[in-house]
């Protein structure tokens, strides 16, 4: 039996925001269909899974123990755009070839850009 990823699943307090997010982070649309309790960025062209987004009534209150990493042509840049659209800097790492900044959404949830050196 194999294993394929079908989707990464935020929990959210304001589905919403954290959709819109995603969606413009990823550049791919919200799916139609999109409620106060659940909202969908459909698997890409390129066979990426879904993204889902499902309300709960808790915040977030604690690290994330799994996280999304990304790989950038241009760490810094996409950095900075990912900023303006309202992420928060957690810190820039450098270490066993990789250069990484973690990054966290509009909830708090921490993900990763990477950059290889070379």
């Amino acid at each position: 039996m194999t294993l394929h990823q079908a989707a990464t699943t935020l929990d959210c307090t304001d589905v919403a925001a954290v959709a819109a997010f995603w969606s413009a982070a990823l550049g791919r649309p919200i799916a139609p269909g999109a409620s106060q309790h659940f909202a969908m960025l459909a698997p890409a062209d390129s066979g990426d899974p879904a993204w889902l987004f499902i309300a709960v009534p808790e915040g977030k209150t604690a690290k994330n123990r799994m996280h999304v990493d990304f790989h950038s042509d241009d760490r810094g840049a996409d950095v900075e755009r990912l900023l303006a659209l309202g992420a928060h800097r957690v810190g820039d790492y450098d270490e066993w070839g990789t250069s990484w900044t973690t990054l966290r959404d509009v909830e708090g949830n921490e993900f990763c850009i990477a950059q290889a050196k070379g």
